[in-house]
């Protein structure tokens, strides 16, 4: 019963980053706007949702998974009821990105509950097999869900799905209980990330400079904040340093400080002061260093995915003059091998190591890509492209787990998780304003299919001469 409510909530975050896309057309009626304001619709709720995913883990660590992860799920709920009553335009991308954070809360807390849900490794590599399936299932159901809804009751329908799945779910969780911890968290630097995100989008999607050049600050104020945090973690602590400088005074400084310290020093206020704040920095350090490859493939899968899915939905619905209905099944060729092949893909990782899946799932991506852009037939170029992602997606979890150092994989998932959400959302933007935008992906894909297979070659170099974070799963062939 815990499985069942936790999947569900991780299948009503995964599908509302899609079941909107097909009611985009009947959206554009009722509210009206331009297609700028579309792609903020969809965007507001990834943007949001990439930005605090590990903000989301932080919390979850801080105040208990289990707690956090039903604050999301209810506030998920909640905020589902306010999106379908959304009066405007406005109100929908502010409600969306609200669902983002609340769908954050709710993929971090089930990030944190999966060691203590599943402590063995068998069982932890089952529910992480499900968790894939699952995100298919959920890629598959959003255009076919959305396009049956829209076409029945309108696009507020599509919001109206999430609060009995979010009761569901609550209820199937209500006697799992998890102990508070004791991490910090560093408010200042998760908001400055949401803001350079939301500015990132904006240049994109507005093609405005103004946007451009604050994200640019946003950027570089963000990287001395945590290269501060970095140097601060190499210096002693401040009451060590006072110390070490009192223990090289003259004889009679020392007897002064003998005296002084009968009462409450200053120096003690201040380090209990300092204490509270956390100079940790927001990512390990070495994690970017050897996870690259993962957060660039991860990213660039999903900016193909979700920028195509965009694109293609506003073709065949404006051009061709499909129904919602219509539309949703006509992805099905794409979503389908989604649901049905990650168990596959999770053997071929065990036995062959992720290389090979990752590799041929991009290859896969870039052919079905090039195909679609070059024929009016969708159907077997999109099943080609629905194998390729359902390739990537679950080797790709398992590739940075490997490569992450030791005791930074649950950090590794997140930032995974995060990146993917940013393709996503670039994805929309980038890909929505251009003219020839399939072709571009297309070659995009291939370019970080060739960059990731050299670089998982010299990685494998490197482990059999003893590199360290690459233990657990073959490293390929």
């Amino acid at each position: 019963m815990k499985m069942f409510g936790f999947s569900l909530a991780y299948f009503l975050v995964i599908l509302d980053t899609t079941v909107l896309t097909i009611a985009l057309p009947d959206l554009r009626t009722s509210l009206g706007g331009s297609l700028a304001g579309q792609q903020w619709v969809v965007n507001a709720y990834t943007v949001a949702f990439a930005a605090s995913l590990l903000t989301g883990g932080a919390v979850a660590d801080r105040y208990g998974a289990a707690r956090i992860f039903k604050v999301g799920v209810a506030a998920f709920g909640v905020i589902s009821l306010l999106s379908a009553a959304a009066p405007h335009l406005g109100a929908l991308v502010a409600a969306r990105a609200l669902l983002g954070v609340a769908g954050a809360l709710c993929t971090g807390g089930s990030l944190a509950l999966l060691p203590e849900l599943f402590p063995g490794p068998a069982a932890r590599a089952r529910a992480t097999g499900l968790w894939a399936a699952i995100t298919g299932t959920a890629l598959a159901a959003g255009p076919l869900l959305g396009g049956l809804l829209v076409d029945q009751y309108g696009w507020r329908a599509v919001f109206l799905l999430n609060p009995p799945i979010a009761l569901i779910s609550l209820l199937a969780m209500r006697r799992v209980r998890s102990p508070r911890g004791h991490r910090l968290i560093d408010w200042w630097v998760q908001a400055l990330a949401c803001v350079l995100l939301g500015l990132l989008a904006e240049a994109l999607i507005d093609s405005s400079p103004v946007a451009g050049v604050a994200a640019l600050v946003a950027f570089v104020v963000l990287v001395i904040v945590e290269r501060r945090k970095v140097l601060a973690d190499r210096r002693p602590p401040f009451v060590e340093r006072r110390k070490a400088l009192a223990d090289r005074r003259p004889v009679f400084v020392r007897r002064r400080k003998v005296h002084a310290d009968r009462r409450p020093p200053f120096v003690e206020r201040r380090g209990l002061f300092a204490g509270r704040r956390s100079h940790a920095p927001v990512l390990p350090g070495g994690l970017l260093a050897v996870t690259w490859p993962e957060l660039l493939a991860g990213m660039v899968a999903n900016f193909a995915f979700s920028g195509a899915l965009f694109v293609l939905t506003l073709f065949l619905q404006d051009t061709h003059h499909l129904t919602p209905l219509a539309t949703g099944l006509a992805f099905l060729p794409l979503t389908l091998p989604m649901t049905v092949n990650p168990l596959l893909t999770g053997r071929l990782v065990a036995r062959y190591g992720p290389r090979p899946p990752i590799l041929g799932g991009l290859a896969l991506l870039a052919t079905g890509l090039a195909g679609v852009s070059l024929t009016d037939y969708l159907a077997p170029w999109l099943v080609v492209m629905g194998f390729g992602l359902s390739f990537v997606l679950p080797a790709l979890m398992a590739g940075i787990l490997t490569s992450a150092p030791t005791g930074t994989a649950g950090t590794a998932g997140g930032v995974l998780n995060a990146s993917r959400q940013v393709g996503a959302t670039l994805g929309v933007a980038v890909l929505g304003g251009l003219s020839h935008p399939l072709p571009v992906a297309a070659i995009l894909t291939a370019l970080t299919c060739a960059c990731y297979g050299v670089m998982a070659r010299a990685r494998r170099t490197m482990s059999t001469v003893g590199s360290p974070g690459t233990a657990g799963l073959p490293a390929g062939k």
